[in-house]
């Protein structure tokens, strides 16, 4: 499912415009983007959880060179479900 289609979704079960849709779309998304590059986590109660993880530092290997790079500490955004959601995929 591709964004469009989440908007065309959304209008068809809301009845309103899909140029108001798209916006409040891009809206919410760009508040969550925002919110994570502040560190801050996103909590969607019956939905899920948007949180920024921390990877240690590690080495690592280039195989076809054949030589160890050291891979800094780093975050990454991650997407944890609430459990109901995580109960019903299964």
């Amino acid at each position: 499912m591709t964004k469009a289609d989440i908007v065309v979704e959304i209008a068809k079960s809301t009845s309103c415009e899909k140029a108001v849709v798209s916006t409040v779309v891009e809206a919410f998304m760009e508040g969550v983007k925002n919110s994570m590059i502040k560190k801050e986590d996103v909590f969607l109660r019956q939905f899920g959880t948007f949180v920024v993880k921390k990877r240690a530092r590690k080495v690592a290997r280039n195989i076809s060179k054949n030589t160890t790079i050291v891979i800094p500490e780093h975050d990454i955004p991650a997407f944890k479900p609430s459990k109901n959601f995580a109960a019903k995929v299964k």
